[in-house]
């Protein structure tokens, strides 16, 4: 199973996770991450994410079928939020299922860091002190990079 999925409503992880057991087929272990809003500190009210429909999917639908490609999984689920998101609230939703351990390991983890640096969304922090756009970081850049072999290519601004 390869389920991606733009979800413009709230996001139940535990719904989730149970689509993704009940999609498992003959796995042995199950690995998933559920990445929450931060109010980092109090200073966002707001997480907002703007996104293109067909993009946007098309994105989400890559990203999911190159873990598939990559590792020897037997179901992988990527759901993720688009709209208004609170603090504390689910924003995304990765999960593999494999045979061994390992394997889901490394997609839901491959999964990540294609998310935060590949998926198609516009995001921004509503707050106290106004609004921020929000780019990947370094660190998610050198994350996405060692999948792919390439150097390190650093932000600047």
């Amino acid at each position: 199973m390869i389920r991606a999925i733009v979800l413009e409503e709230a996001l139940d992880p535990g719904k989730e996770l149970a689509v993704l057991t009940a999609n498992a087929a003959g796995a042995g272990g199950l690995v998933n991450f559920v990445g929450l809003a931060r109010e980092e500190g109090g200073r966002v009210a707001e997480l907002v994410l703007e996104h293109h429909p067909v993009l946007t999917q098309r994105s989400l639908d890559e990203i999911a079928g190159a873990a598939v490609e990559r590792f020897a999984v037997t179901a992988v689920s990527v759901v993720h939020r688009v709209g208004s998101i609170q603090p504390d609230e689910p924003i995304v939703f990765a999960g593999a299922a494999a045979r061994h351990r390992r394997e889901a390991f490394l997609a839901a983890d491959y999964l990540m860091d294609m998310l935060k640096t590949r998926a198609v969304f516009w995001k921004r922090e509503e707050g106290s002190d106004g609004t921020r756009w929000i780019e990947p970081r370094n660190e998610d850049l050198s994350d996405a990079a060692r999948w792919h072999g390439s150097k390190k290519k650093e932000i600047t601004r």
